[in-house]
């Protein structure tokens, strides 16, 4: 019986640039991980990995992915906002009224589409 979503696992060729922008614009910190033989990070949302990164040579295509997107939940709505705004990150905002949801849609820098969930009351 599963009990827990445990984490994503992501391939790029931008291995640097998606470690700082998974630590700058969304706050994750760089963890332990085995000594794989290939290049990547662990990235953690406290004492959980929940992002890890696989870092290729070449980049990889996803024209049409089956995987969507991956989700977060997250408190403190405009101070986040006023994170992405800095680092000149584009959102677009969905609102499921009916579950008292705010989502602000992002893209890493791979083009990975993540949608980060704030609870609607906190859009005023």
């Amino acid at each position: 019986m599963l009990t827990a979503f445990d984490h994503v696992n992501v391939r790029t060729s931008r291995l640097d640039e998606m470690i700082a922008w998974y630590g700058d614009v969304l706050g994750m910190k760089t963890g332990p991980r085995p000594d794989f033989s290939f290049p990547g990070a662990w990235l953690y949302l406290g004492d959980n990995a929940v992002v890890h990164l696989v870092g290729e040579k070449v980049e990889r295509r996803a024209e049409d992915p089956k995987l969507e997107h991956v989700a977060f939940r997250a408190k403190g709505l405009a101070a986040f906002q006023d994170r992405l705004t800095a680092h000149g990150v584009a959102w677009q905002e969905g609102r499921l009224e009916d579950f008292g949801i705010l989502q602000l849609n992002i893209h890493d820098p791979d083009g990975n589409h993540l949608h980060i969930d704030f609870d609607l009351a906190e859009a005023g």
